[in-house]
């Protein structure tokens, strides 16, 4: 994977942005949202995105509630034998645990979201209180991996309630899905894919999970389903 500038976006009133070059030596404990940002990545706004950045036969694979110190180095491996960017939506929880593996998944080139510090559902919390649990999750991160861009969040559940302003607010872009396969319920590596073929669209977010449990089928399924999609002519992208 290709080393990225650090780079800062600053979002105008309009959601336009503008580029400004930044230190090496900004300090990870700042809590500004997003200290190190990639050439080209869109402001951040509160729609929920369910697409990918590019129209056509193009996926993007994104992967919740890690990482794990089992299944999320396979998810890796497996990632980088077919030369793919994916997104990791990371519990803070989880980061504190394993940084090594943030700083694997950042150095190999993976996109980073905030799955929250605790996978809590943040449906009837205050902004104020989505706020510090944002920060918190933001913080370990980067006290992981000083400087990394978190591009997106993801609600735990899909429970938004006032998060996506919030996350907007903070310069992250609210992550959802358009295909489910519900892996976490572990149906079987084959139904899985089978639940990914039959949802999957052209610029389709396809959620999966690298933690919280015991992945070894979604494992399993991505083995299968990551040859299939190559072979079909997929090709592998950033959510918008």
């Amino acid at each position: 994977m290709l080393s990225r500038p650090i780079i800062s976006v600053a979002v105008t009133a309009t959601l336009g942005f503008f580029i400004l070059v930044v230190p090496m030596s900004a300090s990870a404990a700042d809590p500004r949202p997003n200290d190190a940002m990639q050439v080209s990545v869109p402001a951040a706004t509160t729609e929920i995105v369910k697409r990918t950045q590019h129209e056509g036969q193009y996926v993007a694979l994104t992967f919740d509630d890690g990482p794990s110190a089992e299944w999320t180095p396979q998810v890796l491996d497996l990632l980088s034998e077919h030369d793919i960017e994916a997104t990791f939506c990371l519990v803070g929880d989880q980061v504190d645990k394993f940084p090594q593996l943030v700083r694997r998944i950042v150095n190999e080139g993976h996109n980073l979201c905030n799955h929250s510090m605790h996978h809590a559902n943040l449906k009837d919390l205050t902004s104020d209180q989505i706020r510090a649990d944002l920060l918190a999750a933001n913080r370990a991160i980067r006290a992981a991996a000083p400087a990394a861009q978190i591009s997106y969040f993801r609600a735990p559940y899909g429970a938004w309630g006032a998060s996506a302003g919030v996350a907007a607010s903070m310069g992250m872009t609210s992550l959802g899905w358009s295909v489910d396969p519900r892996d976490w319920s572990r149906p079987g590596p084959e139904q899985i894919v089978q639940s990914v073929r039959d949802q999957l669209e052209h610029a389709g977010v396809v959620l999966m999970h690298d933690g919280g449990g015991d992945r070894s089928q979604t494992v399993a399924a991505a083995r299968t389903l990551i040859p299939q999609l190559e072979r079909e002519g997929w090709m592998f992208d950033s959510p918008m």
